[in-house]
């Protein structure tokens, strides 16, 4: 029964993020209407600015914190190990959909491209088109460990949980981190660019490029060498940028290790 139980808060909680993250994606592609991130100012531009600020604050804090081994093992003393990755990512689920819904517009426009233009749908085609990317890449790393299913599901079998294999496939060829690329094509990529939808990017811009960094560690500290030789060669989040200088350094690290 304990095990069912476990299995079914994993589904809930997998239910939750997955549809803070369709919201996420509708509201800054403004695709339903009074639901979009760019709306009227509502309140004080500095009160708007230390809300938005504590909201980006408090996502980011429970990612970087909840993510570490100290916390894992810490959160495995008190309850069930299994259901560990599901309640970061009820977590995660749950503020990510105050961060959007609370998140307090300061008005303002950088440009905005005419409905129906060429451009207007190039920009549509990249924001989808980064939001597709996300996902697959979810599935190319496994996507059920990811959100935290695998781990109930194999313990609801009694099988042991066995650590993903260190697998470069489609995207992970040319980036080292193709799912936070693809978040960063999806709310950068849009025809109407506000104020608020700036702050928002540039917010997610540098929790992206930080939570990175910490997850860098992590596996470097899981998969050693093989990592290192990977991220030697392959950028870190824009593809096609590394690829010479990444070259060299893999090329000398082989030789290294030989």
């Amino acid at each position: 029964m304990k095990k069912i139980l476990m299995f079914t808060y994993s589904i809930v909680a997998y239910l939750i993020a997955f549809g803070a993250i369709l919201f996420w994606i509708a509201s800054m592609g403004n695709l339903i209407p009074g639901l979009g991130i760019d709306q009227e100012p509502q309140v004080p531009l500095v009160w708007a600015l230390v809300n938005n600020l504590l909201l980006i604050a408090l996502f980011g804090i429970q990612h970087s914190v909840m993510a570490r081994k100290w916390f894992k093992d810490l959160f495995a003393k008190y309850f069930p190990r299994p259901i560990e990755r599901s309640t970061f990512v009820l977590a995660s689920g749950l503020l990510l959909f105050n961060l959007v819904y609370n998140w307090e517009p300061i008005g303002g426009q950088l440009w905005e491209v005419a409905t129906g233009s060429i451009l207007y749908y190039t920009l549509y085609v990249v924001f989808f088109a980064g939001w597709a990317i996300l996902f697959i890449s979810s599935f190319l790393i496994n996507h059920f460990d990811l959100f935290g299913l695998r781990q109930t599901f194999l313990e609801l079998q009694n099988k042991p949980y066995t650590q993903l294999e260190f697998r470069i496939t489609l995207f992970y060829k040319y980036v080292r981190h193709p799912l936070y690329f693809g978040m960063l094509l999806g709310v950068w990529a849009t025809p109407n660019m506000t104020a608020t939808h700036l702050a928002f990017a540039i917010a997610i811009t540098l929790y992206v490029i930080v939570g990175t960094l910490f997850e860098e560690r992590d596996l470097m500290a899981e998969f050693g060498d093989t990592y290192r030789a990977y991220k030697a060669k392959k950028p870190m989040l824009i593809p096609f940028t590394k690829w010479n200088r990444g070259s060299k350094q893999h090329a000398r690290l082989k030789q290294e290790l030989k």
